[in-house]
């Protein structure tokens, strides 16, 4: 579907399907029959009932994964927030369709699909130390086409990105959501070095107080600090919710994208998990702030949704676990 204003995509963002009890609870009954201590499996335990409560199903299956690369590019780099230069983006973008690119390996492994949407490349949002990213049209409109990528025949969805310094914005939208200030919040992305680190700090402060009227209302947060790119991974989010598909977060960006939905609905990512925390200073923090812990913390900073592919093969043994191991009276194992 196609928002068509701020007010029709805020109600489906406030009227959110709860997942089945029903389901979830199927889950933890089998778990407690298995050949094991009960809860001795630990997240791998959850898990399965987490994708149950939000498959609807009381086997749970991963037939069709997908992940989903959102690429837009920021006129705040000219700020000089980033490391590389703004072409990288279109360049990547290239790099991911010939194959090349480290989620590609990752998605193969993880028997999953890729899908890589570029999102208008050749028209930057704008700089929001100057003007909002992204007016309600260019922000409705990223939003739709994250939405409208998901469909309703896939099991599990992971969302990465790619966007040339799209991590000021991500810890511009972290600022705004849950205070602290800029510099709480700002790392080094792509590795600047301190005087691109100061300049990202000093981006970030000039957003939030250049734009301070708007930054009450989470969808305003997005729009006037994000990126189109963003933008779609929180219509994605959203669609995957009303959709009953599981969502694995990727990194720090992933994460900020989602974020504003949490501050709509007190459950609007439960649906998700965090696949890790990444190297990202502010990644952490913003993890914490959401009360979603991560399921792995390998020091990876590069997004492309590839801790999130990783998590996938985790999310696959949690369901194997769940759906192949025998019960006590099929072993013939006595209980204690």
């Amino acid at each position: 579907m196609s928002f068509k204003s701020l007010d029709e995509l805020r109600a489906a963002c406030l009227d959110l399907p709860t997942g089945s009890d029903t389901a979830a609870d199927a889950v933890a009954r089998r778990q407690d029959t298995l050949t094991k201590p009960q809860g001795s499996l630990g997240r791998l335990e959850t898990i399965a009932a987490w994708l149950a409560r939000w498959q609807g199903r009381d086997m749970p299956r991963l037939d069709r994964v997908k992940v989903f690369v959102f690429a837009g590019n920021h006129g705040v780099t000219a700020q000089g927030v980033s490391a590389y230069p703004s072409e990288v983006t279109v360049q990547m973008v290239a790099n991911f369709a010939g194959g090349g690119a480290a989620i590609n390996q990752l998605a193969r492994i993880a028997g999953a699909e890729l899908d890589v949407i570029p999102l208008d490349l050749d028209h930057p949002t704008g700089d929001f130390t100057q003007v909002p990213a992204l007016d309600e049209e260019a922000f409705l409109a990223a939003v739709s086409a994250g939405h409208d990528a998901v469909t309703k025949d896939l099991d599990l969805i992971c969302f990465g990105e790619m966007g040339i310094g799209n991590t000021t914005p991500a810890a511009a939208i972290s600022a705004a959501l849950f205070g602290g200030g800029a510099e709480k919040w700002t790392g080094r992305g792509t590795g600047v070095d301190d005087a691109g680190l100061k300049r990202k700090v000093v981006a970030i402060e000039a957003g939030l107080k250049r734009h301070g009227a708007a930054l009450t209302d989470p969808l305003g947060v997005a729009a006037t600090l994000g990126g189109r790119e963003l933008a779609a991974i929180f219509g994605a989010t959203l669609a995957a919710r009303h959709l009953g598909i599981p969502v694995l977060l990727d990194g720090f960006v992933c994460t900020a994208a989602a974020a504003p939905l949490a501050r709509l609905h007190p459950t609007g990512l439960a649906h998700t998990i965090a696949a890790h925390v990444s190297a990202e200073s502010g990644h952490r923090g913003l993890l914490e702030a959401l009360a979603l812990p991560p399921l792995l913390d390998l020091g990876m900073r590069l997004g492309e949704g590839s801790g999130a592919c990783l998590a996938v093969n985790i999310v696959r043994s949690a369901l194997e676990c769940h759906a192949r191991m025998a019960s006590f009276a099929e072993a013939g194992v006595s209980e204690k």
